[in-house]
């Protein structure tokens, strides 16, 4: 039953006293954003005072913002390499910060190929699990009873390691569900998941997968809610079905655990609430035989009020898929995080994938703004950026975020392009707009320009031999299979058509292709399987030009115009399927592994 609170007028009525209380805290912090944020980087900059970075830019102990902003530059992760290498390697003087760095979080990768290194400190495990509590009496707000059932979510740990000086380094969700955060949380009606920490923690991902969608069958009628962290992971949780359902009902039926399952805390587990039930092994084994998978969400867990997962900037290209799949139940998208920073939340989770905008909570870190020109290509050295604080950005302007964090990151570009599109109280909501110089990803990967053309000319060596050259290209993310995967594109010139380079030849141009790529991309395609294998479509002479004449048919420069390296505009993409003469897929795996070469 709802709770009477004050707060109706704003958010609404509270789901229950816990809830009220956690509706109040959104509504005090957003109504005092200013004074937040003043308190919040006073904190830092006091706490953090006598490390060695604000020494060297002699802030000489001050904590107001102009003397911050006129003495700290503005930086990116490269400026910041050498104290993340000096840490890494086991340096544990206070170099960024006064705590002491717990661990890395591991973040997308760089263009030298390796993942990024987010420096942590343990009190940010209470920042992300304050903002995770605070998402569920926002939802309970628009979906009532949700504490009578359960959420199937397909959550996972991936590959950790350690550096030289022996510090972790794991992405920010490993190291949130391996805390004692996660792990003892306590029981709230509210919030219970099908899969239990065994199947969750279980570093097999085939293992997870399969007690995780086994559980959320055995549990089928008490399902409320799918979801996964990003869309790409639900489709791949689909996927999975589609190829292991008549293993997964043979389980069912007789109540004996498929022996693939070899981890032993997770086979416990299983033993104890696997039974044989024939009856709901029918039921599964009925829907799955089926040609059409069209709404087999809805039709398995037939009492689910909506998805949880995050469709927005990249993963708004899965928007199609997962309504075919879902038969069109509404999608939720409830928190804006990253490795760096967990930011806000969705105070309206209901919406439109279209509308989802992020109110930023000023608790989480010192936020500025720093105004978004599209076309431009960073600043003159003599005329540094004048950043925007949280609260004077503007209705319909776009900015890059930048972020000064309690862990010792001081005005760093996060590299998020995101659009004001208003305010709760006083604190600014955003639509994420893109990743700045992102072209191509599929699931926790970005390819920005650069690194493609570099794979691009790896592969082409392979084609000197046949005097065959690559005369333009481009790409796109194709979501229509799971999982996804790139595809490229390729116009060659041959000098010798008596020595074209075979369908052989064209695969390993694809795998060079994968070699080249970053690090979180290979991890994708091998250990992750959240990538498909990187797809060469050759395009017959002349395609290119064709692909000029379009677009100057619909007002491009002639003088101006640039092959675009990456595409999404559909009869663009039809105009160059219809040229595609060959397609070749990358024979095998790239090469990857946890180990860091640093």
């Amino acid at each position: 039953m709802a709770v009477d609170s004050p707060l109706s007028s704003q958010l609404g009525p509270p789901a229950c006293e816990r809830d009220a209380k956690a509706l109040h805290f959104i509504e005090e912090t957003t109504s005092h954003a200013d004074s937040v944020q003043d308190r919040v980087l006073t904190e830092i900059l006091t706490r953090n005072s006598q490390t060695e970075y604000l020494t060297r830019f002699k802030l000489n102990g001050a904590t107001d913002r102009e003397t911050f902003k006129s003495k700290l530059p503005i930086i990116t992760y490269e400026d910041l390499q050498p104290e993340i290498h000096r840490i890494a390697n086991g340096d544990r003087s206070a170099i960024l910060s006064a705590h002491p760095i717990s661990e890395f979080l591991t973040s997308s990768g760089t263009s030298a190929g390796e993942r990024k290194l987010m420096p942590t400190i343990k009190e940010e495990l209470d920042r992300r699990r304050l903002l995770y509590s605070l998402l569920m009496p926002v939802m309970n707000l628009y979906v009532p009873g949700l504490e009578r059932g359960k959420g199937l979510y397909f959550l996972f740990v991936k590959s950790e390691t350690r550096t030289p000086g022996g510090l972790l380094a794991r992405p920010v969700l490993t190291s949130y569900y391996k805390s004692d955060h996660f792990k003892t949380r306590p029981y709230d009606p509210y919030n219970v998941y099908t899969s239990p920490n065994e199947a969750i923690l279980c570093p097999d991902s085939f293992q997870s997968m399969y007690a995780q969608m086994l559980c959320g069958l055995l549990q089928r009628q008490q399902v409320l809610r799918v979801g996964a962290v990003f869309a790409s992971g639900l489709l791949r949780a689909i996927r999975f079905l589609q190829l292991n359902w008549r293993q997964l009902t043979q389980d069912i039926e007789t109540g004996a655990l498929n022996p693939k399952l070899t981890d032993t805390s997770l086979r416990e587990y299983m033993d104890k609430i696997l039974k044989p039930n024939p009856e709901l092994a029918e039921c599964v084994r009925h829907e799955c035989s089926k040609d059409n998978w069209e709404g087999i969400i809805a039709r398995i867990w037939q009492n689910t009020k909506y998805l949880d997962v995050i469709v927005t900037g990249a993963m708004a290209q899965y928007i199609p898929t997962l309504d075919y799949y879902s038969g069109g139940l509404p999608l939720a998208c409830t928190m804006y995080a990253s490795s760096e920073c967990y930011f806000g939340l969705n105070l309206n989770p209901m919406c439109k994938p279209s509308q989802v905008s992020y109110t930023i909570m000023p608790n989480m870190a010192y936020f500025e703004f720093l105004p978004h020109e599209p076309d431009s290509f960073g600043f003159p050295c003599d005329s540094p950026p004048k950043l925007v604080d949280l609260v004077d950005v503007e209705v319909g302007k776009e900015y890059e975020l930048v972020i000064t964090t309690y862990a010792g990151l001081y005005r760093y570009r996060v590299g998020d392009i995101l659009r004001v599109t208003g305010f709760h109280n006083s604190a600014p909501q955003f639509h994420f707009v893109s990743r700045k110089n992102v072209l191509l990803s599929i699931d926790s990967d970005k390819t920005d320009e650069a690194e493609l053309q570099k794979a691009v000319e790896n592969a082409s060596r392979l084609l000197r031999e046949f005097n065959t050259s690559v005369v333009e290209y481009t790409s796109y993310a194709d979501t229509r299979t799971i999982p996804g995967h790139y595809v490229i594109y390729w116009e060659l010139l041959g000098k010798d058509s008596a020595n074209s380079p075979t369908d052989e030849v064209l695969k390993q141009c694809c795998l060079a292709m994968e070699e080249s790529l970053n690090s979180v991309y290979r991890q994708g395609r091998v250990a992750d399987s959240s990538i498909g294998p990187l797809e060469i479509r050759v395009v017959k002479n002349g395609t290119f030009e064709e692909l000029m004449d379009y677009a100057i048919s619909r007002g491009a420069s002639i003088n101006q115009y640039k092959v675009p390296r990456c595409v999404n505009f559909t009869p663009i993409m039809e105009l160059l399927d219809s040229r595609v003469v060959s397609s070749h897929f990358s024979p095998a795996s790239p090469h990857w592994t946890p180990e860091r070469r640093r």
